[in-house]
């Protein structure tokens, strides 16, 4: 680490009062200061007559601005152009800088530390919620100050990599809203208006839906029966977690116990949801078919390859057909009759092609899972650059 000076504050900055008196009649553009270095930025517009005030501070491009309550929660910017003669509140303390020693860069980057948040929380003092600094003791913070040369140098190299984590930030986004859009279109392909179609009612001999008691709002334990909820079927795959509990004294009905290999439908959800399915591969015992959920029983002498109908029904052709038929009076819940689900049409397409179309569309299934986890992971790790930017910067390894 290089021998950089080490000053307090009070040094390069100065308490600076441009007071203006408070007259009914007259607009006042207030300021506030956002936290974790979020900066400062125009409130609204007031008129004299809606402030106790009597004088308010107006605030001037490249002026070190804090909030004096929340300053350990990182309320602290370098006033941006847009905020120039904004007018601020004693609760907002405003320095000038002295520019012969700091550039306002610095000091803006230096101010999203945590670091130098740490340091203003230590200094906070006052009831919990009410923890104020007060500008003399904000003034004995130390910072570290090489020579303006050497501060003009490290705030551009902080502003090229910045700069590139948006960047990557906005091409991760644009992957993001693409992902989706992979597996529809690889449905889409297989699943169109212009095929031969036949009515679901084909692979369907009839839908079963469960029963919905007053339950407990816990979930079941393994050794007690429960009730399936929709969000079971919401996502894409079966989720035997939701779930509420039997009361004790309620007789379960066995006959509407989750099998490995059911095909569930939700038949009441939000639009988007209404129709969801999923194939069960696994479940807990003594788990109950609601009665917003079906469950198709196949014609045994023409059953549907289970994955191959679980992606038809989730191809933008059989969900608009789907939407279509839902109805209800709340904008927010659908339903969907027996009746609609059997008549919703698809291609045809042999045993054998519904085996290789499942698999092609469960490998691509796969893959967007794959890239769903990616960005997670690639979310939290540009979430944690610039901190990390920025705390190199201040150790001198850029």
């Amino acid at each position: 680490m290089p021998e950089w000076e080490r000053v307090p504050l009070g040094e390069v900055v100065t308490p600076t009062q441009r007071t203006v008196e408070v007259n009914p009649g007259t607009a006042y553009r207030t300021i506030g200061v956002r936290w974790w270095g979020g900066g400062a930025y125009e409130r609204q517009t007031i008129d004299g007559s809606q402030t106790a005030a009597k004088t308010l501070s107006i605030v001037h491009k490249d002026d070190l601005i804090i909030n004096k309550i929340w300053v350990r929660h990182g309320s602290t910017a370098i006033a941006g152009a847009d905020v120039h003669g904004c007018a601020a509140s004693n609760e907002f303390p405003t320095f000038e800088l002295d520019r012969t020693r700091v550039i306002p860069e610095w000091l803006h980057y230096l101010t999203q530390t945590r670091e130098f948040w740490a340091e203003c929380d230590a200094l906070s003092q006052g009831t919990s919620g009410k923890n104020r600094i007060k500008p003399e003791k904000f003034l004995t913070i130390e910072i570290p100050l090489p020579p303006l040369p050497e501060q003009q140098r490290i705030v551009a190299r902080v502003k090229g990599l910045l700069d590139k984590v948006e960047e990557a930030r906005r091409l991760r986004e644009e992957v993001e809203s693409a992902v989706p859009n992979l597996l529809a279109a690889g449905r889409r392909q297989f699943f169109t208006p212009d095929s031969a179609l036949i009515p679901l009612r084909t692979y369907v001999k009839s839908i079963e839906n469960g029963w919905s008691p007053a339950c407990e709002t816990r979930p079941a334990t393994r050794t007690e029966w429960g009730v399936l909820k929709v969000g079971a079927t919401s996502f894409g795959d079966y989720r035997d977690t939701e779930n509420k509990a039997l009361p004790i004294g309620l007789e379960p009905r066995p006959e509407l116990e989750v099998q490995v290999g059911d095909f569930l439908m939700s038949r009441a959800n939000t639009p988007t949801l209404v129709g969801s399915c999923v194939v069960v591969t696994e479940t807990k015992p003594k788990l109950m078919l609601s009665d917003k959920i079906f469950r198709f029983i196949f014609d045994k002498n023409q059953p549907p390859h289970p994955n191959y109908l679980w992606h038809a029904l989730k191809s933008p052709f059989l969900r608009e057909q789907i939407e279509r038929a839902a109805s209800g009076t709340s904008p927010t819940m659908q339903n969907i009759s027996k009746e609609s689900v059997l008549s919703l049409v698809l291609p045809i397409h042999s045993l054998d092609e519904q085996q290789a179309i499942a698999d092609e569309l469960d490998a691509l299934s796969q893959r967007t899972k794959i890239l769903e986890t990616l960005k997670k992971q690639q979310a939290l790790e540009l979430q944690a650059l610039p901190s990390a930017i920025l705390a190199q910067a201040f150790a001198g390894a850029l």
